[in-house]
């Protein structure tokens, strides 16, 4: 069976165009949406999703009517595949049924990998490069060295309480015992 799913980002755009060319492809049963594909909750598509069995083929007008990202696009598409479920696309020709169609959608997934990977190694290469240079990532520290002695002088003097020594230094409970903890552990 050919199960239809289609997707308008708002309620001015119309589901006509992606209705008409999905009944013309044969689908017997269709889903609709009428919400941005960023959001992850999108009841016609759990609905067509839930309906769908083995053998049956999950058609959408556009890919980018099925998948969030890329990424969205092809974990979807491999658990239909791991349930036995086909995908066709018909914009874009492609048919997950036919060796041509696996072929073509396999070359998105390898391409996609391959982005990921060029971005991660980026990323890796601008973080080493900040620390050959003394940039250390994260959040910047509370107090500077100078005002951890004096808090740890403090802390000493049982006279104060941790609530004056946090007030003071306008910091948390759970930041002052951080810094009189590190101590103990140095």
């Amino acid at each position: 069976m050919l199960i239809g799913y289609a997707r308008v980002s708002t309620d001015d755009q119309n589901l006509d165009l992606q209705r008409d060319a999905l009944t013309n492809a044969g689908c017997e049963q269709i889903f609709t949406d009428r919400v941005s594909g960023t959001k992850a909750e999108r009841k016609g598509l759990t609905e067509a999703l839930s309906h769908l069995r083995s053998g049956d083929t999950l058609c959408v007008w556009r890919l980018d009517r099925l998948g969030r990202s890329l990424r969205h696009l092809i974990d979807t598409v491999t658990s239909l595949q791991e349930k036995g479920v086909g995908f066709k696309s018909l914009t874009e020709s492609i048919d997950t049924t036919t060796s041509g169609g696996r072929l073509v959608f396999n070359i998105f997934g390898s391409l996609a990998e391959f982005e990921r990977e060029i971005i991660r190694e980026r990323t890796q290469a601008g973080l080493q490069s900040a620390r050959s240079r003394g940039k250390t990532g994260g959040r910047p520290k509370a107090l500077t060295e100078k005002q951890v002695q004096q808090l740890r002088q403090l802390a000493a003097d049982k006279t104060n309480s941790v609530a004056e020594i946090c007030k003071t230094y306008g910091i948390s409970r759970m930041t002052f015992y951080r810094y009189v903890n590190a101590e103990e552990t140095s």
